[in-house]
């Protein structure tokens, strides 16, 4: 009895963890800049999300690109709605923006501004899981 009371206290705690989990967490896909693209992981930083560049392909494939390992979305607070902002990174130039996103089902569109986010660069990035 003592066991199933500790399973259930354990299987009550994992389900409150999911529950919690944010709705942008996961593997996306980003669409092709300079000639590349990525799958980034989403994941909890602090009370933001963050993304790391997990795999990186090309028109030959997968490829070690130096940018893996590296934080593309920066520091994303959730605002409501779907809405989040924070700073991306971009690889191809190496600077930092204004980074806002919209995540609407399996599809993230991710804006990276300047002029204090008057002018704006999108791509819409898909779920991979």
């Amino acid at each position: 009895m003592k066991h199933f009371i500790l399973a259930a206290i354990a299987g009550l705690s994992l389900a409150a963890t999911a529950a919690q989990a944010d709705p942008a967490e996961g593997i996306w896909q980003t669409e092709v800049d300079d000639g590349a693209y990525a799958h980034v992981q989403l994941a909890p930083c602090g009370g933001a999300v963050c993304g790391t560049i997990v795999r990186t392909f090309n028109a030959s494939g997968e490829y070690n690109s130096p940018n893996k390992g590296k934080q593309i979305v920066r520091s994303m607070a959730p605002q409501g709605g779907g809405a989040y902002e924070g700073q991306v990174w971009r690889p191809s130039n190496n600077k930092i923006y204004l980074g806002k996103m919209t995540l609407a089902g399996e599809r993230l569109q991710l804006k990276g501004c300047i002029a204090g986010g008057l002018l704006c660069s999108s791509q819409t990035w898909a779920r991979v899981q």
